[in-house]
Formats: C-alpha cells, sequence, structure tokens
C-alpha cells in the first residue's frame, strides 16, 4: 500500500523539475539582493517618503479651483507645441526614411551603409529628447527652433527602425520580378517596395505625431518653446491655480491627439 502511495506520488505533475525550480528561486534571490542594493545606494531621504502623501494633499489644495487667468496665453501656447509637433514629424520624414532604407538588410547598398543606418537610428534613441532639446538651445538659443530639432532628431530612430522593419518584412517576389525586368533601382522602389509598406509608413507617423505632441509638452522646461515655458513660469512664481489649469490644458491636448490619432489609424489600418 506503502508502495502504490508513492508510485502515485512520483507520478503527480510538476512544471518545473527541482532543478528548474532551484534556479528560479536564485534568479528570484539575485533579483531581490539587486533590487535592495539599487535602493540602498540610491540614497532616499525616507522621511520625505513617508510624508508626501501630506505634501500632495497640501499642493493639491493650494492648486484647487483652477485659475482662468492667462487663459489666452495657455491656448496660444498649447497651439505652438501642436506646431511643433506637426512639424518635426514632417521633417523627421524626410531625413528617417533614408536611414530606413540603408538599415534595412534587403535594401541596403552594403554592410558600410547598413552599419551607419543602424548607427545613425542607436544614436538618435539613445539620447531623450529633453537631453537634444539642451543641446540645440545651447546652439540656437531658447525658442520653437530648439524645440522642433529636439523632437526632430528623437524622432529619426522612432521612424527610422520601425520603417526599416516594415520593409525587411516585404514580399520579396515584386522585386525580383521587376529587377528581371531591368527595371532601375528607383523603380524597384517605388512601385515594389513602396506600396507594401504604405500602410506601416502611415501608422508609425500617425503614432509618433501622437508621442511627439506629448513630447512636446514638456520642452518649455529646458527653453525649447511650448506650454513648458508657460508651465515652468507658473511653478517658479508659486502661481499653483496656473498650473493647475494648464496640466488640465495638457491633458485635454493629449486625449484630443489621442483621439485624432486612434480615428487616423482606424482609417488606415
Amino acid at each position: 500500500m506503502v508502495d502504490h502511495a508513492q508510485q502515485l506520488a512520483d507520478r503527480v505533475w510538476h512544471r518545473y523539475d527541482r532543478k528548474e525550480r532551484l534556479i528560479r528561486y536564485a534568479v528570484l534571490l539575485g533579483t531581490l539582493m539587486l533590487v535592495f542594493w539599487a535602493v540602498r545606494d540610491i540614497d532616499i531621504f525616507w522621511p520625505w517618503v513617508w510624508d508626501a502623501p501630506n505634501q500632495m494633499s497640501n499642493l493639491a489644495a493650494r492648486m484647487w479651483p483652477p485659475s482662468p487667468a492667462g487663459l489666452s496665453n495657455i491656448l496660444n501656447a498649447l497651439l505652438e507645441t501642436v506646431h511643433i509637433a506637426t512639424l518635426a514629424t514632417f521633417l523627421t520624414i524626410f531625413l528617417a526614411l533614408p536611414v530606413a532604407y540603408i538599415a534595412a538588410q534587403n535594401t541596403t547598398p552594403n554592410r558600410a551603409c547598413l552599419w551607419l543606418g543602424r548607427f545613425i537610428l542607436v544614436s538618435s534613441r539613445s539620447v531623450n529628447t529633453i537631453i537634444w532639446a539642451l543641446l540645440f538651445v545651447a546652439i540656437f538659443g531658447p525658442g520653437v527652433l530648439a524645440g522642433i530639432l529636439a523632437i526632430v532628431f528623437r524622432s529619426i530612430g522612432f521612424i527610422g527602425k520601425l520603417m526599416g522593419e516594415a520593409i525587411e518584412e516585404i514580399d520579396r517576389r515584386p522585386v525580383e520580378a521587376m529587377e528581371a525586368t531591368g527595371a532601375s533601382k528607383a523603380k524597384e522602389v517605388a512601385y515594389a517596395i513602396v506600396p507594401q509598406v504604405m500602410p506601416a509608413f502611415f501608422a508609425i507617423v500617425i503614432l509618433r505625431w501622437d508621442i511627439n505632441i506629448r513630447e512636446s509638452t514638456v520642452l518649455g522646461l529646458v527653453g525649447a518653446g511650448g506650454i513648458g515655458v508657460i508651465l515652468q513660469g507658473a511653478i517658479d512664481t508659486f502661481a499653483w491655480p496656473t498650473v493647475a489649469t494648464i496640466l488640465i490644458a495638457i491633458i485635454i491636448l493629449v486625449l484630443i491627439g489621442e483621439a485624432i490619432t486612434s480615428l487616423l489609424r482606424s482609417k488606415v489600418l
């Protein structure tokens, strides 16, 4: 009877065997140790953490009710923010598409161009928009131009990478058919590659425009134009009701942008 029970116990199914369980426990323990090490080394002042709910409620009380003063300036700054995002997205298209072409394995002229294209894409994505904005503010001075260029240099990596992947996934048969007829490279791109990637192109550009609107709202914090300039000024002068109005305006702008992009993507895809 005991042997029969032991046999049944041996036949119980386990998702992981003993070795796999030990490995999982070791990984979990290592992760916990890493998290503990990171929390200990960043030197958090815990009394401020415990007091954060009180500070947040106090700040919310000072922000309520939102002030309508300067609403026209806020709306003008929001419009400027949309212009920054739109112009930057438009300019990015002309810069990102050639990079995507040379960064795709099936269209790049040679290995040197392939690695050049991928280097550009990685460099663009590795630097945050705020860092690009700080750089261009130092070069061109505060203003909208620095914000547009910051968004452009950040967006190249995003659009270029996704478009490069879309190019790599195309059906090669139309390209090979045009090669067999002796068509030029330009005609191959125009008639065999472009029609296949157009849906992806529109979807990627619309998505990036939506992202750029969100990123444009904070560029003013470093002097690169947009609604962030007014927001920073209101924070510096402790005009908390105005800060609340600006935050509400930003949320509404983002929601409108989300609705527009969802509608456009539904039409494209």
